[in-house]
């Protein structure tokens, strides 16, 4: 898979996208991620990327040209699959829609900044809006940051145990369950014994069991 984002703050993202399972993943040759600054399509030499918006509202709104230059750029080299922005007032990201981004080959993502950008770009070129909560940050590098990591960790062979990000919270539409490692006893705090007895059915039943409960408790809203 190739990912292209563009940004105008390229440095936010050099060290979320070379550490951890996407640098292993980019080695490996699963993912190639390439940081694209978006100044270098401005307007002029004083790498102009964003203007007032008409009408007289507060704030600076990326303007049309860079953007659709830079994307035009990429899109004469090879064909994408999906070219998102990343702005808060779009659909809430998901589980679903990672896995479904991860099965593709090419992709853009547009870091959303200041009040946003130009709605001609949204309207005319972007296929997909993603919003990764009903908060605003203070640009989109970091949203972008989090739907490139989320991509690649279910990719084959981007996790040594691939059976691991399947256990994830969210992939059955269930939170994860609770988990424990050694010593099977500290400070009097004691692992359930089912999870010492090596039964694995009764293990699996009641992992289940255990996500049911939390959902139920934190996130209801899940099992609608």
């Amino acid at each position: 898979m190739r990912i292209d984002i563009i940004t105008v703050l390229p440095e936010l993202l050099e060290s979320p996208l070379n550490h951890s399972i996407i640098k292993r993943a980019k080695e490996k040759g699963i993912v190639e991620i390439n940081i694209h600054n978006l100044r270098d399509y401005s307007i002029n030499k004083h790498r102009q990327v964003d203007d007032y918006p008409f009408g007289g509202a507060a704030g600076m709104v990326i303007m049309i040209e860079p953007v659709y230059k830079a994307i035009e750029k990429l899109k004469s080299e090879r064909n994408y699959d999906a070219i998102i922005y990343t702005t808060p007032d779009a659909p809430v990201y998901t589980q679903k829609i990672a896995n479904q981004l991860s099965t593709l080959k090419n992709i853009i993502i547009l870091c959303g900044h200041y009040k946003g950008i130009d709605q001609r770009i949204r309207e005319n070129i972007i296929t997909l809006e993603i919003s990764i909560g009903d908060y605003v940050i203070t640009g989109g590098e970091l949203a972008a940051a989090i739907i490139t990591d989320s991509i690649v960790r279910v990719m084959p062979g981007a996790i040594s145990d691939e059976t691991s990000a399947l256990s994830d919270s969210f992939q059955d539409n269930l939170l994860a369950p609770p988990v424990y490692t050694r010593p099977s006893e500290f400070n009097g705090w004691k692992v359930p014994d089912i999870l010492l007895s090596g039964n694995t059915k009764e293990i699996d039943k009641w992992t289940h069991e255990k996500s049911v409960e939390k959902t139920q408790k934190l996130r209801p809203d899940l099992l609608i």
